[in-house]
């Protein structure tokens, strides 16, 4: 059974292997060789996953987006945590939590 918690700031994130993800148009489409589903990350999605090409904590993630698209910490960190929990369960990355 997968684990329900919620994500922390400290948890590490990272991308999972053995999925295919392709740029079109500016946004990223990604199909997992696993299960054979597409997924549409879009523009920003797209952006964390190639920040998830290496391990990173959720408070580096969030500062570096909050950054880049000239948003508050707390407001990114907000809608962020929504997409890594859908990619948690579809299989799509790795959680590391910390505690």
């Amino acid at each position: 059974m997968k684990s329900t918690k919620q994500f922390d700031w400290k948890d590490r994130v990272k991308q999972k292997e053995g999925n295919l993800v392709s740029d079109m148009g500016g946004e990223k489409v990604m199909m997992s060789i696993q299960s054979g589903k597409y997924y549409n990350l879009g523009s920003t999605g797209g952006r964390i996953w190639e920040l998830l090409s290496q391990e990173r904590s959720v408070t580096d993630l969030v500062d570096v987006l909050a950054s880049e698209y000239e948003i508050d910490a707390d407001t990114c960190h907000a809608q962020v945590i929504p997409f890594l929990e859908h990619m948690s369960r579809e299989g799509l990355i790795d959680v590391v939590h910390e505690d």
